[in-house]
């Protein structure tokens, strides 16, 4: 298990009391975790005993680092649009109203380009 950084609240400040946020917070990220398969059944229920349990922030080091760092980033628009899960394609859609009205706006551009030419050239 890695360790926290000493600039971690619940390194730097152990003994300040766990308020009701905090709680619902790490209750939350081990919902998570749990249900996207990083933790096990059983370490689930035993940081959640851990988590109730605890009534200063040092008592939370060992759920805090069993979840491990929070990611830094997000999840770009278009990934989290996608339908698919993970490694599954999504069917090809159609080209909507939008794309056809450019596909003939260029189409009728060169037409009209090629008559011009062919108008210059008589």
């Amino acid at each position: 298990m890695e360790q926290l950084p000493i600039s971690s609240k619940y390194r730097s400040s152990p003994d300040a009391p766990v308020e009701e946020q905090e709680r619902a917070s790490l209750s939350e990220q081990l919902n998570t975790a749990y249900t996207d398969g990083r933790i096990d059944a059983e370490e689930y229920h035993r940081q959640l005993d851990v988590l109730f349990a605890a009534t200063r922030l040092g008592d939370l080091v060992p759920v805090v680092t069993a979840l491990g760092p929070r990611p830094t980033h997000q999840t770009p628009a278009i990934v989290e649009s996608g339908r698919a899960a993970p490694g599954e394609l999504t069917e090809s859609r159609r080209p909507g109203g939008l794309a056809l009205v450019i596909t003939g706006g260029v189409v009728a551009g060169v037409v009209l380009v090629v008559l011009l030419l062919v108008l210059l050239l008589l």
